[in-house]
């Protein structure tokens, strides 16, 4: 067994672990490896083991050593026989060794034998041995008696001693003496206490703990350099099922359609780092994670797949994934399988996360319940997000919901969405108002959507702009319309710039409007055409494209009627007989009597007059007058005077004004010839 010397091993450091963000008041309880010392001149003191934070990093065996049994007894009794013979520092290596074996009572005696002629590890290693048999003051005097002696180890059990009893001044000043002196566990400690107090001194002690081989060290500086890295995306994988994937997953937009800054002290100005030092942490922060992990920390493994994942490495990240899945780490578990989705497999993607849901991770079961609820299995789906909000996810209950909804079961719905609401869910919120509105509820639906939209619901903001519109509230509807649209909600943009453009606003209101288009909005789309058609009309015969043409065919190939009129018009006004015939068929067999009637225009200038009255007959019946006037002319042409009479009735229903004139005259004239 290797045994230590100043600079001491701590078993178990993962007890030191949190979740990031979670202050720890005390740290891991005393064990033999985690002070004693030796006199350092026993064979087996092993420099690298000395450096890590404990076996378990270092990949040792506690319980075997590289040397061989038969080896170990032969040293044991060659200290046991110079021990008998009077030898202080055989009686501290002994000692030592019997403390490592767990066997305290035949330890005491050499270790106090030891203490008794000077030794200074002896003295410390008594402290380890009081402190495991429940007298921690006793084991303080003599920690203090080797720490004052120049004891690294020594210093640091005695700053812990302090730190558990709430003494942190005395705390910081022993784990300060033992950082300074070069131990790990004491730089590690020192930092520990300090971003406990977010004393921002606390980043170089992980660091000298970190160069030392401390993997924890190596782990809680790559979070705070991490943090400092440009924003990353990182909830949705770690959060309890928050992010955008797992319950996201069946997250509509739920909109009534179908849904801040940083303060520091006052009269202060944040200290904002550039760009490069940015980089520059994201580029340390790997090296550290990498650090960490290659030494066997598993949230440093699943941190680095984050990282390299969203870099676009996901071989990589998938096999640091695995490395932490494998160790136990339930939420690496639940990214791999998010990427085995990803890549198409979902067979194996769902081992991953029936896995990780077995271990109480909420995300994973939201996983496979969206999983299952996608294969057309709700009962599976709905077993699923019940044991994800068993795990504490709200987000089960929100997907419950969801699910309720798909099956017309109202009621239910409404409960799991309340549940949800209730825990803080926004969106939660938000569908639980727009049930209630859809039922009749708009007094009741308010202050929901509220609730949604002050939590940052962008759909709820949205929707309490239609709320208000639909009062004729358009000061409140505005407001809220903006504040979605600023959040890039696109239907809100389109609804601001419409606004804009009433108010003659065209500049603000272009803005906005390739906001709303560039978000995917066809509606968005034509109206930016039309307002750039004003300021860029094409030329006859002109075979280039200008920027309004683009956005018309944007819409028009999203199945926007009038954009397919206006690409149909630009196409003819261009000569361009084949293209403006495609346009107006589609816009017409879609349902657009402008697409109708301008088709049989088209046609009937290409002689095929048949087939342009069936369009017109189309066109007329839906309400357009013009295409009425065109039959009646067509029907006198051809001498069926009561038919024509008739659409020029049609044509003075239909409209427009001078449409409606001309086909009075005409009916006139058709009555004057009928009674001749």
């Amino acid at each position: 067994m290797a045994l230590m010397g100043d600079k001491a091993i701590l078993l178990e450091t993962d007890r030191f672990m949190d979740a990031p963000g979670v202050r720890r008041v005390l740290d891991a309880p005393y064990t033999a490896d985690s002070c004693a010392e030796t006199t350092g001149r026993t064979v087996g003191d092993s420099a690298a083991d000395a450096l890590d934070a404990g076996f378990a990093d270092a990949g040792i065996d506690p319980a075997t050593d590289t040397t061989t049994a038969t080896a170990q007894a032969e040293e044991e009794a060659r200290h046991r026989q110079a021990a008998e013979a009077g030898s202080a520092e055989s009686m501290s290596v002994l000692g030592a060794l019997l403390l490592r074996r767990g066997d305290l009572d035949a330890a005491e005696p050499y270790l106090r034998a030891a203490t008794g002629a000077g030794d200074r590890a002896a003295a410390n290693n008594l402290g380890v041995l009081l402190h495991q048999r429940g007298y921690p003051d006793e084991a303080a005097g003599w920690w203090r008696i080797a720490a004052v002696a120049g004891s690294a180890a020594a210093s640091h059990a005695l700053g812990r001693h302090y730190r558990e009893r709430g003494d942190e001044p005395a705390a910081e000043y022993w784990l300060r003496q033992s950082a300074e002196s070069g131990h790990a566990l004491g730089a590690y400690a020192l930092a520990d206490l300090l971003e406990h107090r977010s004393d921002v001194g606390s980043e170089c002690w992980f660091r000298a703990a970190a160069e030392q081989g401390h993997r924890e060290a190596a782990y809680r500086l790559a979070r705070i350099l991490d943090q400092r890295a440009p924003h990353r995306r990182e909830s949705g994988r770690f959060g309890p099922g928050a992010g955008p994937r797992g319950a996201a997953d069946l997250e509509g937009d739920g909109s009534l359609l179908a849904a801040g800054p940083l303060l520091g002290a006052p009269g202060t100005a944040p200290d904002v780092p550039s760009d490069a030092d940015r980089r520059t942490a994201a580029d340390e922060a790997e090296q550290w994670y990498r650090q960490a992990a290659a030494r066997g920390h598993r949230r440093a493994a699943l941190h680095l797949g984050t990282l390299l994942e969203e870099r676009g490495e996901p071989q990589e990240a998938g096999r640091w994934y695995l490395t932490a899945a494998k160790d136990g780490e339930s939420r690496a578990a639940c990214a791999l399988g998010f990427l085995l989705r990803d890549a198409g497999d979902t067979d194996s993607a769902a081992i991953w996360w029936r896995r990780a849901a077995q271990d109480g991770d909420g995300n994973a079961a939201n996983a496979l319940g969206a999983l299952h609820a996608d294969r057309g299995e709700p009962q599976t789906a709905e077993r699923w997000y019940r044991a994800a909000l068993d795990a504490g996810d709200v987000n089960g209950a929100y997907n419950l919901g969801l699910l309720c909804a798909g099956q017309e079961r109202t009621s239910q719905a409404e409960q799991w969405y309340r549940r949800a609401a209730y825990a803080g869910h926004r969106e939660a919120a938000n569908a639980l108002a727009v049930l209630l509105l859809q039922r009749g509820d708009s007094a009741g639906a308010e202050p929901w959507f509220s609730k949604a939209a002050e939590a940052g619901s962008v759909d709820a903001a949205f929707n309490l702009g239609i709320l208000y519109a639909g009062r004729d509230d358009e000061r409140s509807a505005r407001q809220w319309y903006e504040r979605a649209a600023a959040a890039g909600h696109t239907e809100a943009a389109l609804q601001v710039a419409i606004a804009l453009l009433r108010e003659g606003d065209e500049r603000t209101a272009e803005r906005h409007l390739r906001c709303a288009a560039g978000g995917g909005s066809p509606e968005g789309a034509f109206r930016l055409g039309a307002l750039l058609e004003r300021r860029e009309r094409p030329e006859e015969g002109d075979g280039g494209t200008t920027e309004c043409e683009e956005w018309y065919v944007r819409a028009a190939e999203q199945g926007h009627r009038r954009a397919q009129v206006r690409c149909g018009m630009i196409a003819a006004f261009r000569g361009d007989v084949a293209e403006a015939g495609r346009w107006y068929r589609t816009a017409a067999e879609a349902g657009s009597r402008n697409g109708a009637f301008n088709l049989g225009l088209l046609l009937a200038r290409e002689g095929s007059e048949p087939e342009a009255a069936l369009w017109w007959t189309r066109a007329a019946s839906a309400g357009h007058g013009r295409a009425a006037l065109r039959l009646a002319l067509l029907s006198a042409r051809r001498g069926d005077l009561a038919e024509a009479q008739h659409w020029c009735s049609q044509a003075v229903d239909f409209g427009p004004a001078e449409v409606a004139e001309r086909a009075a005259r005409l009916r006139d004239a058709l009555q004057q010839e009928l009674t001749a």
